[in-house]
């Protein structure tokens, strides 16, 4: 990974709610093919800045420039074909629907319309299935699967959209700790096998830390730190946020 290769850069990026700053001059660069995590305790405005960036909000100012295009004015669905995609918190399976239809829609409406042939579009989604471990509930309903195979769903759908920049929005949560281990192996290996470039937003600095390359901590919807994990997880600031001044304070005496 080239130290200058920037594919994604967040500027001065704002998002106000009447006078919430949800998001208040955030700005941060990511680097193609590297897991960014992007963490901070809930409210912190993670998911409000992933919000504007995919185009579900329209920001209050800043800008958001990807591979050299604002995309900060355009629709959800202008971004999604352009290569930026995203998961949400919350599962939002397409009911009715088998996991093996849920992905082909993902295939279908992906990047640039790659696969609108429905024969290359299947073999797609049958791909990606096969990928994240679901082949063997291609043809189960939505509704009859487990929450993490929901999860594993969702996140195939996305990557048969054929995306450049995925942001996952705290996809860990619900999971127990074996459960976590197992998607994060998983995102691990798609990063490396599909060359993904990936924003992993989280609100358990535990989930994340093994997983970044680099992270970036929100507060009040303000960036506070970035850093390697390392360097976040020793930072008096970021300690603070998450488990207050006192144990803050306490942290650093006993440095």
């Amino acid at each position: 990974m080239e130290e200058n290769n920037i594919i994604l850069t967040i500027k001065s990026l704002s998002k106000y709610f009447g006078a919430l700053k949800a998001v208040d001059e955030v700005s941060f660069e990511v680097k193609r093919g590297e897991i960014l995590g992007l963490i901070g305790p809930n409210g912190a405005g993670k998911t409000t800045i992933t919000n504007v960036v995919t185009g579900t909000y329209p920001k209050t100012s800043g800008s958001v420039i990807f591979e050299d295009t604002d995309i900060s004015n355009l629709k959800p669905y202008q971004i999604a074909r352009k290569g930026l995609t995203r998961t949400f918190q919350v599962v939002k399976p397409l009911i009715g629907m088998t996991v093996e239809e849920n992905v082909l829609v993902g295939s279908l409406y992906g990047r640039d319309k790659r696969n609108t042939d429905m024969k290359n579009a299947s073999k797609r989604a049958r791909e990606i299935i096969k990928l994240v471990g679901l082949e063997s509930k291609k043809d189960s309903l939505v509704s009859d699967i487990t929450l993490p195979d929901l999860k594993k769903m969702e996140f195939a759908r996305v990557l048969a959209m054929e995306p450049e920049v995925l942001f996952l929005d705290e996809v860990m949560a619900g999971l127990n700790p074996a459960e976590v281990e197992e998607a994060s192996i998983l995102v691990k290996r798609v990063r490396r096998e599909k060359e993904l470039t990936i924003v992993y937003i989280e609100h358990i600095m535990k989930a994340v830390m093994g997983i970044s390359d680099r992270i970036v901590v929100l507060h009040h919807g303000r960036k506070i730190v970035e850093g390697t994990p390392q360097e976040v997880v020793n930072n008096s600031a970021v300690i603070e946020a998450y488990l207050g001044k006192r144990y803050a304070k306490e942290v650093n005496n006993e440095g």
